[in-house]
């Protein structure tokens, strides 16, 4: 609850995390308050549910023998292996991840060992997709990063005064997402390449290029809740 000597009416806030605030003016008393609630009940539930079908379900990862990572939506499990692994870098062996015993004992650095495998095979996937996308959308390929980019999938910047091609970035937790929602995030920053905001005519230009981009929208909004995010335990 929060109270307040400006406030003149009781109002109430689903937070993010779906807990509840009371924001009440002074003076009240709390059966007032409890009122207030009741009379809200209904209009509680629904909002919370809406909170709690968006709220973020980010995993968090242990650097153990058999955890799962994801890579272009299918699923790889963590093989830990000698020490000798060459300059302490994670890869893809057999179809399992392979990191040596010394950075999964060091959690910071096996983080960012991991960070940086998916930021390198990330990188080499998308310049295999986009000059196709990118003669699709009609606009030059742009320069490429991929890195950490907190909660945003991707990004792209212009030139000043447009001239050569921008620089597209793209967020490391991406690549764990099934290839057809990484095009839509790829498609979706190159349309910025014409139209900076997100007004009718910037989903019109992404419609002609990707007619399913809403289908898209919605799968990636519910995946990409799901998605680790980085966190080791």
């Amino acid at each position: 609850m929060r109270i307040s000597a400006r406030r003149r009416r009781f109002a109430l806030t689903v937070e993010a995390d779906a807990a509840l605030t009371l924001h009440a003016p002074q003076g009240h008393s709390a059966s007032d308050a409890e009122d207030f609630v009741r009379a809200h009940r209904t209009w509680l539930v629904s909002r919370r549910a809406l909170r709690e079908q968006a709220r973020p379900l980010n995993p968090a990862k242990h650097l153990i023998e058999g955890e799962v990572f994801r890579y272009l939506g299918r699923t790889y499990r963590l093989a830990i292996v000698g020490n000798e692994s060459r300059n302490d870098r994670v890869r893809l062996v057999a179809g399992r991840l392979t990191m040596s015993h010394k950075l999964a004992e060091d959690t910071a650095r096996g983080r960012v060992a991991l960070v940086d495998w998916y930021c390198r095979t990330g990188h080499a996937w998308v310049m295999g997709r986009l000059q196709p996308w990118a003669a699709r959308m009609s606009v030059p390929e742009p320069a490429v990063d991929i890195r950490d980019l907190g909660s945003r999938w991707g990004t792209y910047r212009s030139v000043e005064e447009g001239r050569g091609p921008g620089r597209m970035s793209l967020g490391w937790p991406l690549f764990q997402l099934p290839m057809h929602l990484v095009d839509y995030v790829i498609a979706h920053e190159l349309a910025h390449a014409r139209i900076p905001g997100h007004d009718a005519y910037f989903w019109r230009l992404l419609g002609q290029a990707l007619p399913e981009y809403k289908e898209h929208r919605m799968e990636l909004d519910d995946l990409g809740r799901r998605m680790w995010m980085g966190e080791i335990i």
